[in-house]
């Protein structure tokens, strides 16, 4: 089974968000797995695709609506990270996964098959149970609400992403509004995750000096006094403030092609947080 684990996984969390969840799921699956009379299983890599996506939809389907202080956010994961066992070049960005919220369960697996793993139509219809043009109705109804969204990240400028958060960091630390300001796209969009353990100031923030500002205040109460480090999580950049090695909150950044920030993710849910190492270099 430990040749499947790493694909599974990686379908999992694309679909449901969490690594945690996609952990328990393939492990469900997995175990069911290993009880079944095999006999009339004819593909063992297909019967596992499909009965992990079908446990994930359904999982999704019921743990849609969450009660936490903010927007609810995706579980960040770290490549860098020897135990994240998803396959990072078929793992989505940071954004998409956001984006991805705003599909429903069926709409979010369709989706991930056809623009993630190159399935047909009626490949994915035999997968979710459905027809093929239900497949084409669910993928032409996906990428609507995505507005063009791509499920692969654009290739990482290593370059300027570290200079546009050096820059970042740099403002939030000297309460440089004007300076973060600079950074920001007009319409920047910050969403904050605590969880259901951490109330944040504010779960959503929209605009440039509104976002400016709050960054600042948030700042001086609550990081001021924390270790700064960068990392990447999810193909994006992030600033990751620490108290001693422990996690205590990260900005995902969303570059445009100019390097402009265009939007901003702070995750300050310990649960989500938890698996994140501190890393020396990136």
């Amino acid at each position: 089974m430990e040749k499947h684990y790493n694909k599974l996984l990686t379908y999992a969390y694309n679909i449901v968000g969490s690594y945690e969840d996609a952990k328990d799921l393939v492990q469900d699956v997995l175990e069911k797995y290993i009880t079944l009379d095999k006999s009339n299983i004819r593909h063992e890599s297909n019967f596992l695709i499909k009965s992990t996506i079908n446990h994930a939809i359904n999982f999704k389907t019921r743990h849609n609506k969450k009660e936490i202080f903010g927007e609810w956010l995706p579980e960040p994961v770290s490549f860098e990270n020897a135990d994240t066992k998803i396959i990072k070049d078929e793992t989505v960005s940071y954004t998409m996964l956001v984006l991805l919220e705003h599909l429903n369960p069926k709409e979010r697996a369709a989706f991930i098959l056809k623009e993630g793993f190159d399935y047909s139509h009626s490949e994915i219809a035999e997968l979710l149970e459905i027809s093929p043009e239900n497949s084409r109705q669910l993928l032409s109804r996906a990428n609507k609400q995505l507005k063009g969204g791509k499920f692969f990240p654009q290739k990482l400028n290593i370059g300027i992403h570290i200079e546009t958060l050096g820059k970042y960091q740099a403002a939030l630390a000297q309460a440089n509004i004007k300076e973060l300001e600079h950074l920001l796209v007009s319409d920047i969009k910050l969403n904050a995750d605590g969880g259901s353990q951490v109330q944040v100031v504010k779960g959503k923030e929209v605009g440039r000096t509104a976002t400016a500002t709050l960054l600042v205040y948030v700042q001086q109460q609550f990081l001021a006094d924390k270790e700064v480090t960068f990392q990447f999580f999810n193909h994006q950049p992030a600033v990751c403030f620490w108290e001693d090695d422990k996690l205590h909150n990260c900005h995902i950044l969303q570059l445009n092609d100019e390097g402009a920030i265009q939007e901003i993710y702070s995750i300050v849910d310990p649960e989500k947080l938890k698996n994140i190492r501190k890393l020396s270099h990136i």
